[in-house]
């Protein structure tokens, strides 16, 4: 055998058996239950028997790694499926609709979750003297690359750190570090440090992305938010569009719903406070954008989510 050959079939045993480590970690710790959130800051496991039925959620800034299974994220027109061999990787705040796709009781969907600040990134873009992106182009603020053994090996060190917590305020914030880095020299590279990248375009949108996120509730002007990006209207919206595939009104709107539900479920609220809470002054108008977005109007759709849930925990 060539010694490339070997090589690669070295590292291909490699990588399988830190997959292999961290599908019994995981499987251990999320045990019993869908999401587990770690004692480490931003991680987060995920376990499911079954497929899944389509969800509605905000994907932040993260990557998301799949350990066994496969799943879906759908925004608008399209589509990104990952797996064990595919991360998923998320640059700005994203409402999406996700679905687990591939799970069994024999072998469960296993992943996880490391969320991360556009401001970590900066630092350690000066600290590493990573170079700034040549394209001035607005990337997708979502996209999948192959997981690979450099990356996929720090995770397993992050998770292991669970079986000595008073290890996790010193070594946690190095792995995580580590990983990033890993991810500015990977092949989405580009991607996040246009992002990172003050005064690109692609930072002046995701700044306004991150204002929206807190203030969705409040009336929405895109010459404001193009103000606020330092760009003409017209060219704002055609880079919110092709960073988050929806218009600025849209991403609003979906802001507005996902929270709605989130109060009638979570909170109890009843639909018309619920609408009011999240900035609607009609409450025709958000039954009729709630039945568009999630399938049926809120009080139905509410009930529905609440006997899975029961149906879930029995």
């Amino acid at each position: 055998m060539k010694k490339q050959e070997i090589g690669r079939s070295e590292t291909t045993s490699d990588t399988a058996a830190v997959r292999n480590t961290l599908i019994a970690d995981i499987a251990r710790w999320a045990i019993n239950r869908e999401e587990f959130t770690t004692p480490i800051p931003g991680l987060f496991f995920y376990h499911h028997d079954n497929p899944t039925e389509p969800s509605f959620g905000l994907y932040d800034p993260s990557i998301c790694l799949v350990v066994q299974g496969a799943k879906t994220v759908h925004i608008e027109n399209e589509t990104f499926i990952y797996d064990a061999n595919n991360y998923l990787l998320t640059s700005v705040h994203l409402p999406t609709t996700y679905q687990v796709i591939s799970a069994s009781p024999e072998e469960p969907y296993l992943g996880l979750v490391l969320k991360f600040d556009m401001k970590e990134l900066s630092q350690l873009m000066i600290d590493c003297n990573a170079p700034s992106p040549h394209t001035k182009q607005i990337e997708h603020g979502m996209a999948t690359s192959e997981v690979t053994l450099p990356l996929l090996s720090p995770f397993q060190r992050l998770v292991s750190l669970l079986d000595e917590p008073e290890s996790i305020p010193i070594l946690a914030p190095t792995i995580h570090k580590e990983i990033l880095y890993r991810l500015l020299v990977g092949e989405q590279g580009a991607r996040l440090r246009m992002i990172a990248s003050a005064g690109s375009r692609s930072h002046q949108v995701a700044r306004t992305i991150d204002w929206l996120k807190g203030n969705f509730s409040e009336q929405l002007r895109v010459e404001d938010l193009a103000d606020m990006a330092h760009m003409s209207a017209s060219s704002f919206h055609s880079h919110f569009r092709s960073m988050t595939s929806l218009s600025p009104l849209q991403y609003q709107k979906h802001l507005r719903l996902q929270e709605a539900r989130r109060l009638m479920l979570a909170e109890h609220l009843d639909a018309t406070t619920a609408a009011f809470r999240v900035g609607y002054e009609s409450s025709s108008q958000f039954s009729r954008e709630y039945s568009r977005l999630f399938g049926a109007p809120p009080l139905r759709d509410v009930a529905k989510l609440r006997q899975e849930s029961v149906v879930t925990v029995n």
